[in-house]
């Protein structure tokens, strides 16, 4: 018989709490909560799709497609700050900000372009692409300390700047370079997983439908008043990892 049924009852209390053990030392994520605000900065590659029609060269009123012509744009690799607003504990909708810079080559310049030095590869004009884009997330787990999420929404995108190359306008005189904007659909998957605190690592995966119409216009020189037009899918893969914050 124990002569200690008071120490006896305390040593069966501190060994029944002993699975609670790592429950307490590492307590579970904070939940994210309805009125949430989610910051996250991260560094994101922009891979392009790299596709276009061929080029169309428009002088005196015809329009001919230069056969074995086309463009390819490069991809491209920036900061870019996302704010998440949780609508519920489930739902958020979340903004993006960040602006890219891509450089448009010729994929096969076509006899036309070929006899004025313009070979594959030949760097024709570089634009500055701002993609502010809206979608509205769905967060599968949000007790969790490793949260995945998906997403859908809309994207415009503007095409700013675009300028023709040094390189171009030796060859064929000034240039102005026009890119249409447009609005297009988006989706996009990730997670968020807790570090301490509010802070939290995040990897997320986007893809934008961009398809835009180049123009550029040749002032004078060998194709003075003609102007060269082509059809190109960026069609964005937007893959980032970064740092985030709930508040």
């Amino acid at each position: 018989m124990s002569m200690n049924p008071g120490g006896d009852r305390t040593r069966r209390a501190m060994l029944s709490a002993l699975p609670l053990l790592p429950v307490l030392a590492f307590p579970s994520a904070a939940g994210a909560e309805q009125g949430d605000w989610l910051v996250r900065l991260r560094g994101v590659v922009v891979a392009t799709a790299d596709e276009s029609g061929e080029i169309d060269l428009a002088a005196g009123g015809t329009r001919t497609p230069l056969a074995g012509s086309g463009v390819r744009v490069d991809s491209s690799v920036i900061p870019e700050l996302d704010v998440t607003y949780m609508l519920h504990r489930n739902w958020g909708v979340e903004i993006i900000a960040g602006i890219s810079n891509h450089d448009v080559s010729l994929d096969g310049p076509g006899a036309a372009l070929a006899g004025l030095g313009l070979t594959d590869g030949f760097r024709i004009f570089d634009s500055w692409v701002l993609p502010p884009t809206v979608t509205l997330q769905y967060h599968f787990l949000p007790d969790g300390k490793v949260r995945p999420y998906v997403g859908a929404g809309v994207n415009y995108t503007a095409f700013l700047w675009n300028d023709a190359t040094r390189s171009l306008e030796a060859a064929v005189g000034p240039v102005d370079v026009d890119m249409d904007n447009s609005w297009n659909w988006a989706a996009q998957a990730g997670v968020d997983i807790d570090l301490s605190g509010g802070w939290y690592f995040n990897l997320d995966v986007k893809y934008i439908d961009v398809e835009g119409t180049a123009s550029l216009l040749i002032k004078n020189g060998p194709l003075g008043g003609s102007s060269l037009r082509v059809d190109v899918d960026v069609d964005p893969f937007l893959a980032g990892a970064g740092i985030g914050y709930r508040f």
